[in-house]
């Protein structure tokens, strides 16, 4: 049975009640700003802390980050729901380090020492390779799996080099012929099948079975040699190869199948914990 709760930021905060709100299309959460003000401060009034806080930033041309918030309802302790001033976890990292209170130090001590971190791996990249194995290893990942993670990572890289030299070099790009491979043999994109697994910021690959991963790769290999075969230039052209990739796979995956006498594709996910909470957000038009 695992464990029903919701992994986010909020762990940082010592079981305070952090509402937070998941944006499917950006990815990304947003927490109520009086929240995470409550939780770092000894304010007995978190919203006047707040507006005053908000009023000096505006004051600051520099700082932006009071009209990076987005208004979003929120179920209050009145069992109401009130538009609420909200922050991605980008800016909510910003706003910790914008609010001078003791409580606030531990926090800005932890963003220190993971800039200090990130430092450390452009001098000497194999500590990122060790942060990432050591991460695998406390999920419970074997050495084996791990191993073959690795390779696929490589794998991935060498395909995106591959339609870096045919005319496709925007993340959004690849974003999109990714979801050609995946839609050709799986039937949903990869944000589609992340809702179908139950994930949200997790890794998909690193949710699947074997044979799901094993349908990626053949996949995105076979869409890599197409390329090189046919040349294609730009998205447009790109397109085109990526689903015949995906329809290798798909053909695989229907092979499969009918000597399995089951689907291949499955809900099973990896986590040790599960999302219960409905504060989602379709898409960016709930932001509003």
């Amino acid at each position: 049975m695992k464990e029903k709760k919701l992994e986010t930021i909020n762990n940082l905060f010592n079981d305070s009640n952090i509402r937070s709100a998941w944006d499917s299309t950006e990815e990304d959460y947003y927490f109520s700003v009086v929240d995470v003000i409550a939780a770092l401060t000894d304010s007995s009034n978190p919203n006047d802390y707040w507006y005053r806080l908000k009023k000096r930033m505006k004051e600051d041309e520099k700082s932006e980050l009071s009209t990076k918030c987005r208004k979003l309802k929120m179920v209050s302790s009145d069992g109401k729901k009130y538009l609420t001033d909200t922050l991605d976890t980008k800016g909510i990292l910003r706003l910790i380090e914008s609010v001078p209170s003791p409580k606030a130090e531990p926090f800005k001590l932890w963003l220190a020492n993971l800039g200090n971190d990130r430092i450390d791996e452009v001098f000497n990249p194999e500590k990122a390779f060790s942060r990432a194995i050591d991460y695998y290893l406390n999920k419970g990942y074997s050495l084996e799996w791990i191993e073959k993670r690795l390779k696929g990572i490589l794998s991935r890289k060498k395909l995106t080099n591959t339609w870096q030299e045919f005319g496709v070099d925007k993340p959004i790009e690849f974003a999109i012929l990714t979801n050609d491979i995946y839609k050709e043999w799986s039937g949903m994109s990869a944000s589609e099948y992340k809702d179908f697994k139950n994930i949200r910021k997790e890794n998909l690959r690193d949710n699947m079975t074997d044979l799901e991963v094993l349908l990626t790769d053949i996949g995105e290999t076979a869409t890599r040699e197409l390329v090189k075969t046919y040349k294609p230039h730009g998205l447009s052209e790109n397109k085109k190869i990526a689903k015949k990739g995906g329809t290798i796979a798909k053909i695989t995956k229907e092979s499969l199948e009918k000597e399995l006498g089951r689907s291949v594709i499955t809900e099973d996910n990896t986590l040790s914990y599960e999302y219960i909470d409905d504060k989602k957000l379709g898409n960016k038009k709930g932001l509003k």
